[in-house]
């Protein structure tokens, strides 16, 4: 039997995170994406717990822990913000307070690779905390800040598979992006966004 053409080549980049608003549905209402990402971090903690009896083993099964995402941004806009923290915006100016309400959203980023090729992650259903708020003074040279954000995320159903999930994986060969696409639609319901439906100035 030919043995499978693994890849063994270690990621070295981040890129094109989207969000989507998803609700209860399993369509997103829209697609937007945040430039400019450049750390992101998802936990998928997993425990092995056992039941004892006559001094050994009886019986083991696996606990999963709640899906987490930490994601690291040059800048989050106001706008971004505004949709995924579910703050109000009155005559221009934007509130956050106790009662928030954040959005149930579906979230899709890409891992990059040297060779060209890209493993897309995707997250169908979870929510975003605000972040903190940050700042110094300016010294003798220039540093850029960063903002961070964190999310928590569920199972959903996802079409095509028995039962529901919580994370999906995606890989593209460099000029390929047929998996990308289906992940797209299984995430979001709607097509992955060409460059000629993006917002100007993004």
């Amino acid at each position: 039997m030919a043995e499978t053409q693994k890849s063994y080549k270690a990621s070295t980049g981040v890129d094109e995170f989207y969000y989507g608003e998803v609700g209860e549905s399993t369509v997103a209402s829209y697609i937007e994406r945040v430039k400019y990402l450049q750390t992101i971090s998802v936990e998928m903690p997993q425990e092995v717990v056992r039941a004892y009896g006559d001094n050994g083993t009886a019986e083991m099964a696996v606990s999963n822990g709640d899906i987490s995402v930490t994601s690291g941004f040059h800048r989050i806009p106001l706008e971004d913000k505004q949709k995924l923290l579910g703050w109000e915006v009155i005559d221009g100016i934007t509130a956050t307070g106790s009662k928030d309400n954040p959005p149930l959203v579906g979230v899709i980023f890409a891992k990059t690779y040297e060779d060209g090729s890209r493993e897309y992650v995707g997250l169908p259903k979870g929510l975003f905390t605000r972040p903190n708020l940050e700042g110094q003074t300016k010294e003798d040279g220039t540093e850029f800040s960063s903002e961070e954000m964190e999310g928590q995320f569920m199972d959903r159903k996802v079409d095509g598979f028995t039962e529901e999930k919580s994370v999906l994986f995606a890989m593209d060969k460099k000029g390929e992006t047929t998996n990308r696409d289906k992940l797209f639609m299984k995430i979001f319901g709607l097509p992955y966004p060409s460059a000629t439906t993006e917002p100007a100035g993004v």
